[in-house]
């Protein structure tokens, strides 16, 4: 069974089809989907609802990128989505989510570096992945100079302070279809570079994030110099992984409005469940991360289940606007364009009855 643009193929009539896609990270979509709730509310509906990783076309994959694919749900990193909305693809964000999880700047434990002041003049690594979209849309990469950049905005000192080392992929690992890192269905570690660049001495910090991070931290006894993930400030914590969008295609929208309410209503109970259920919600993370549940914990933080529910709070549109800013102004976007205007409230107000008899 195949994917083909909005059309399912495989029998002999077509069924109109609706995709949802989600990175593999703590999302309300993603304990919707494994509760059954989208399988659920659709069941009798006369269309088809399908993951998009049950394609086995590349080009079609991409769509978790691009968002090309028409009738598309898709919630993730914020990088992606607003490089895709920079170049074209014409989405609206329906919702979002903004769970804090571990970020941080560290050190080798005998480089004399102690805090981000300790940096200036040192050599930091950033990686650039070898991705379908190239550099432009390496959101690891964005994510890592974002990170210096705040943490040493925070402490008066500027990018021009420190040295920015690339870090290839083809430096590091060969690279092929199988295991390409940083993209879809990665292979690998995704802080090789990273890894092989501190500890040949190659760069003096680097920046890590969520469960691979922290498991890097543990064994290298590295030094956290800044700690960006739980930080007071909430600019700080800004990165591609807080606020997390949900975003739908604008045809769909205008076309299926009772489909994108309905879907976005489930999504919506997920996020409530979370909050009356942390040790099952933990287990179902930990089966769509591959991660343990007790790194989980330690990662995102006992309180994680109360910050599953899908909002339009104006922090976590301001957190969207200003990650927006940011690749902009670093060239990881080509075009800018207006925040509050991609957003669509309409859905979600759709669903404010529900949510409050929920609740």
């Amino acid at each position: 069974m195949k994917l083909v643009g909005n059309q399912l193929s495989g029998n002999n009539h077509t069924t109109e089809t609706f995709i949802y896609t989600r990175s593999p990270v703590p999302t309300p979509l993603g304990l919707a989907i494994q509760l059954g709730l989208i399988e659920q509310e659709f069941k009798s509906d006369a269309i088809s609802i399908k993951s998009l990783h049950e394609s086995d076309k590349p080009s079609e994959l991409f769509s978790h990128f691009d968002h090309h694919l028409p009738n598309s749900f898709r919630q993730g990193g914020n990088t992606p989505a607003i490089w895709a909305k920079s170049n074209g693809s014409d989405t609206r964000v329906i919702g979002l989510t903004w769970t804090d999880e571990f970020q941080a700047i560290i050190s080798l434990p005998n480089s004399g570096i102690n805090t981000i002041k300790d940096l200036r003049g040192r050599k930091v690594g950033i990686p650039q992945h070898d991705n379908e979209a190239k550099v432009s849309n390496d959101y690891n990469r964005a994510a890592a100079v974002r990170a210096f950049y705040v943490a040493l905005e925070h402490d008066g000192l500027g990018l021009k302070d420190i040295e920015l080392v690339d870090l290839p992929d083809s430096a590091y690992i060969t690279v092929n279809e199988v295991a390409r890192p940083g993209g879809w269905g990665q292979a690998r570690h995704g802080y090789v570079n990273e890894v092989y660049a501190l500890v040949r001495g190659e760069v003096d910090a680097i920046y890590v994030k969520d469960v691979r991070g922290a498991e890097i931290t543990h064994l290298l006894g590295a030094k956290v110099i800044f700690n960006l993930g739980f930080h007071p400030d909430t600019y700080v914590r800004i990165s591609n992984c807080a606020p997390r969008p949900l975003t739908v295609n604008a045809d769909t929208l205008e076309k299926h409005p009772d489909v994108v309410n309905r879907f976005l209503k489930r999504v919506v109970e997920a996020g409530l469940w979370a909050k009356k259920n942390q040790e099952e919600s933990l287990r179902l993370i930990a089966r769509e991360t591959g991660w343990s549940e007790a790194w989980l914990l330690r990662v995102l933080g006992a309180d994680f289940h109360l910050n599953m529910t899908i909002n339009l709070a104006e922090e976590s549109i301001e957190g969207l606007n200003i990650a927006k800013d940011f690749l902009l102004a670093h060239e990881f976007i080509p075009k800018d364009f207006d925040t509050a205007s991609w957003i669509d409230s309409r859905p979600l107000q759709a669903v404010q009855d529900n949510v409050r008899r929920i609740a």
